[in-house]
């Protein structure tokens, strides 16, 4: 008995436990085998991480391999040790010239400067023959021309968006190295034509460290070397020519050093100048003018048209003085401006003299005779200097005496009788029809000589100056 209970208890556990081990042995096998796939997976993706992680940092050093960089030192030039300069070509392009300034004496200018030379540290393999572009963060880690401009005032290297530098790397080991610049330099301008001037302005190249034994600077396709753009136009100046040429500069400490010389020709615009200063001069000299067909006797009139003729003219020659260097030498404009002022000078000194004669004339009749001629009347002339018209009779003095004296008016006008009246009237329209010969009887000689001389001799000069300066 003890016997078969113990035989049916072994098989009840039998059957309970043997299902359950083999689903934990089948778990555990899976378990094993999910996490194995799972560690040859994260494998796998570390192993092509660390992959491209190797070729990113293998490229630059594959560059920088390819160029020599690190095998080389740039801080000597191309050649160095071999007895001969490295030659560096030269070759612009003018995109406009932004300003010119008379006061200052310099003018602005933006260009593209290309330089071109040959490495062969920089040289490399390369099946298709392909040159390498690189931006101005590799500038720095080669050798490069040091070109500057001689007499500059400030030059900048334009940087919107980034530096406007380009470097491009031929397998052989030529370079180019081009640039986007603005520079203003100095222009040693000669004003004593002006504003009749052709001005001509350089820009000039050259190297700053090494002198001709180190380096040779040339332009690189000779007189093609310098373009321009098409439409390229000045306010005040019509630009002529464009050339470049070349030559060498000397300095006592250093030696000799190769110079290029970007040179233009600027003609000025005439017609804003004529319109401005000269046209305005004339005017001003033909009404000064004037006051040679007014009465003598007219002091108020007569020296009031000199004096606003003077100080127009002086006006003029202090604004074209304003915009101007401060030359120690007359301008073609001065010279123009001044014989003007000349002019309208004597104006006012013609009729000093004309009155003082005519002074002379009264005091020499009076001594005379004892009494002045109707023509030189006293009251006359001082009606004249006092309202600046002619008063040919004594019925016209009496409306003018009323000015100064107007109780001796009243009297004269009480006791006047109406044919008087009549008299007065046709007196009125009889000097209403001649005043042309009135005043061509009562001027004096040196207003009539005046007349025809003055304008004669502004001619004359106007025609000499302009043969002259154009």
């Amino acid at each position: 008995m003890i016997l078969a209970f113990q035989l049916v208890s072994f098989t009840y556990i039998w059957i309970t436990l043997i299902p359950n081990v083999c689903a934990a042995s089948r778990i555990r096998m899976t378990h094993q085998r999910c996490s194995s796939s799972m560690k040859q997976t994260w494998n796998s993706k570390q192993e092509t991480r660390m992959k491209k992680d190797d070729s990113t940092k293998v490229r630059p050093q594959k560059y920088e391999q390819l160029l020599h960089i690190e095998d080389n030192d740039f801080a000597m030039r191309p050649g160095f040790g071999e007895g001969s300069p490295v030659p560096v070509g030269i070759d612009v392009h003018v995109e406009s010239i932004d300003s010119i300034s008379e006061t200052n004496m310099d003018f602005t200018m933006t260009f593209y400067l290309r330089h071109y030379w040959k490495d062969e540290r920089l040289s490399f393999p390369s099946t298709a023959n392909k040159s390498m572009t690189f931006d101005h963060r590799l500038i720095r880690k080669i050798w490069v021309p040091d070109i500057f401009f001689v007499h500059s005032k400030r030059s900048f290297i334009h940087d919107t968006t980034m530096e406007n530098i380009m470097l491009r790397v031929h397998p052989d080991g030529n370079v180019l190295l081009s640039l986007r610049i603005t520079v203003s330099a100095m222009c040693f301008m000669d004003f004593s034509r002006f504003p009749l001037d052709t001005q001509n302005c350089s820009l000039e190249l050259e190297s700053y460290a090494y002198n001709e034994d180190d380096l040779m600077l040339y332009w690189k396709h000779g007189n093609k070397s310098l373009n321009t753009e098409e439409h390229m136009s000045l306010s005040q100046f019509f630009i002529e020519d464009f050339s470049a040429s070349s030559g060498l500069a000397f300095y006592s400490s250093t030696g000799w050093y190769n110079r290029l010389f970007i040179n233009f020709v600027l003609r000025r615009h005439i017609f804003f100048f004529v319109l401005q200063t000269y046209f305005p001069a004339i005017l001003m000299v033909m009404l000064s003018w004037v006051s040679f067909w007014i009465d003598r006797r007219a002091v108020p009139a007569r020296v009031s048209l000199g004096i606003t003729t003077v100080l127009t003219m002086s006006t003029i020659i202090t604004a074209v003085s304003a915009s101007m260097p401060q030359v120690s030498y007359l301008k073609a404009v001065d010279v123009y401006l001044w014989v003007s002022s000349f002019f309208v000078f004597l104006s006012v000194i013609e009729y000093a003299a004309v009155n003082y004669l005519t002074t002379v004339e009264e005091r020499k009749q009076f001594k005379k005779t004892g009494k002045i001629s109707r023509m030189y009347n006293i009251d006359a002339v001082q009606a004249m200097a006092f309202d600046g018209c002619y008063h040919d009779s004594e019925i016209d003095m009496d409306q003018t005496s009323l000015s100064l004296n107007s109780e001796d008016f009243m009297r004269r006008k009480s006791i006047r009788s109406p044919s008087t009246d009549s008299t007065r009237i046709k007196r009125r329209k009889s000097l209403g029809g001649h005043v042309g010969r009135i005043i061509l009887e009562n001027n004096h000689v040196i207003d009539t000589y005046s007349r025809i001389l003055f304008p004669v001799v502004y001619i004359l000069f106007n025609l000499f100056y302009w043969g002259v300066y154009v």
